[in-house]
């Protein structure tokens, strides 16, 4: 599986701004589907994610209420809605993806990742 994230960008404390990662491979909706982002100096960390079916949706407690992970499996692409933006979600958001996964909070159980995105959130 290859993947390509885009979308991220410059945005005002606040702001909102919606991730997309494209995804090759024919069997996209057995791979559970997670983002993850890093901050300069910071470790990998998980963001939220999404099961092959769209049915479990897991996000990460700094991130709950405002970032929203949806998935097409038609078209091979999982998105992050980003809302209420603040300095400190400013990272690389990387997609990653995994067939039979059951941590999805636990990047290390992830097989595939996209390159990444940068995000920057000014105050």
């Amino acid at each position: 599986v290859q993947l390509q994230a885009f979308g991220g960008g410059l945005v005002q404390a606040g702001g909102s701004l919606r991730l997309s990662c494209a995804a090759s491979g024919r069997t996209f909706s057995s791979y559970a589907m997670g983002w993850f982002r890093q901050a300069p100096g910071k470790e990998r960390e998980f963001v939220a994610a999404i099961s092959g079916s769209g049915n479990s949706i897991y996000y990460a407690d700094s991130v709950k209420g405002r970032f929203t992970i949806s998935r097409d499996n038609a078209k091979s692409m999982v998105s992050l809605r980003m809302n209420s933006l603040k300095p400190e979600d400013t990272a690389v958001y990387h997609c990653a993806a995994k067939d039979g996964i059951k941590k999805f909070s636990d990047r290390d159980e992830y097989d595939y990742w996209g390159q990444g995105t940068l995000v920057t959130v000014s105050s």
